[in-house]
């Protein structure tokens, strides 16, 4: 079907449709809920919860800028370690808000390209972020979904021994990787032109520990804004399906999704006020207060940028 003229035309149709669904849904529950009651579980939150988990937000942002780290040590390349971690904080600010296409990925070739980075090197930079978050993800999930897989509500047909499974299936493709990354002769493959190196293991070993400490600050904010009423290890697990919901639905940001995700699973043992109050904080928290931080940050590299334009 991709060898059809018409099939780009399908897919941005079936892709708007999706979303329009998704976003009438939305609106549907929206009206049934009581957001006077919100508001006050958002009042509510104690100053020192919200510092906390306002510095557990920022160490995730922190973390994450160490991923551009390790793909300047994959690449070779030699700009200054502050100013690779600044592109990469401000790349995931509007990644997490406008979605990968636009942060990602454009912002990140954008200034990459100013700094003077070749094309083809930004590629193999974006490609090894990209795989290194996913790495931790991968794992984590796969032993939360293995060891302590979470209490799904009762209406669920899913059980634990099926969830085990699938923790099982996600440990295998954390351990195949690792084992290419240590054993496998061939060390280099071409895809569409670009040549991709495999990491040596211990390469592998730091896309792991930053990955991993990266989704567990994310899921100590969430935790720590719901006060402790549900287990760490839930919360790392709703968190885990959450992201992969918002990454399959293409939603920006997984405005919605992410809710849904939590209310559908924790609001048999949380009220749902309370979850969108926690929800609401989170997002302020960890969205939208490192997004205008990233876009002044921004703003500074252009502004400084077009300075030197003339001299260079």
């Amino acid at each position: 079907m991709r060898k059809h003229p018409w099939w780009p035309w399908v897919k941005r149709i079936l892709g708007l449709a999706f979303l329009v669904v998704v976003g009438v849904l939305l609106f549907r529950y929206a009206r049934t809920v009581d957001w006077g009651q919100v508001k006050q579980s958002v009042l509510e939150l104690p100053r020192e919860v919200l510092l906390i988990a306002f510095a557990f937000a920022i160490s995730a942002h922190v973390i994450y800028s160490l991923m551009d780290l390790v793909g300047r040590h994959y690449t070779g390349h030699r700009l200054p370690r502050l100013r690779v971690m600044q592109v990469s904080f401000i790349s995931y600010a509007f990644n997490l808000n406008l979605g990968s296409l636009v942060g990602g990925i454009g912002f990140r070739y954008r200034l990459y390209s100013k700094l003077g980075l070749r094309y083809g090197l930004i590629t193999r930079i974006v490609t090894l972020s990209m795989l290194t978050n996913w790495l931790g993800y991968v794992l984590l999930a796969g032993l939360v979904f293995t060891i302590a897989p979470m209490q799904l509500p009762p209406t669920w047909r899913l059980d634990n021994a099926e969830l085990q499974l699938v923790g099982v299936g996600l440990l295998a493709v954390a351990v195949v990787y690792f084992g290419l990354c240590a054993f496998s002769s061939r060390r280099s493959w071409t895809v569409r032109g670009h040549e991709i190196d495999l990491p040596s293991i211990r390469m592998a070993m730091a896309q792991l520990a930053i990955s991993s400490a990266h989704w567990l600050a994310i899921a100590a904010v969430v935790w720590m804004l719901l006060q402790g009423q549900v287990e760490y290890t839930t919360v790392l697990q709703v968190l885990l399906v959450a992201a992969i919901a918002g990454v399959i639905t293409h939603v920006p940001g997984g405005l919605g999704v992410i809710e849904a995700v939590f209310i559908a699973l924790l609001s048999h043992r949380i009220p749902e006020h309370q979850l969108l109050g926690a929800l609401l904080a989170y997002r302020a928290l960890f969205y939208l207060i490192p997004l205008i931080v990233g876009a002044l940050l921004y703003l500074k590299v252009e502004v400084r940028t077009r300075r030197h334009a003339p001299a260079a």
